[in-house]
């Protein structure tokens, strides 16, 4: 069984930051590519931002590329999700979610194994 903890959340003003943290435990963290998702009030979850198991390819949401920065440490089981530049629209519960796949895949069908969700609230 996989667990997959998120912390990191909170309430901050437009145009402020906040950096998520992710652990993966019950196999070898580096064996995942790793993402982060989001679900606003009213919405679907959506895709936001993922990495490969060695670092090396990242994807982003149109939404956050250039505010949003994806990073993992391997030797420290975790993931970490850079938020800067915040916005309103921003605010939602974000979610990291660990995958199997051999590429770095954008949608969640391809994810098995999912935290909780942190709570991330950016007002104006």
């Amino acid at each position: 069984q996989v667990q997959v903890v998120e912390s990191g959340g909170g309430a901050v003003q437009a145009g402020g930051s906040l950096r998520l943290s992710c652990t993966a435990s019950g196999r070898a963290f580096s064996s995942y590519v790793m993402g982060w998702f989001r679900r606003a009030p009213g919405k679907d979850r959506e895709f936001v931002s993922a990495i490969s198991r060695s670092g090396g390819s990242t994807n982003y949401a149109d939404s956050v590329k250039g505010r949003f920065t994806i990073s993992r440490d391997n030797a420290k089981n975790t993931v970490y999700l850079q938020m800067n530049s915040l916005k309103p629209e921003d605010t939602a519960v974000y979610y990291c979610a660990a995958s199997n796949s051999n590429y770095v895949p954008v949608t969640t069908g391809r994810y098995y194994y999912w935290g909780q969700g942190t709570q991330v609230t950016v007002s104006s």
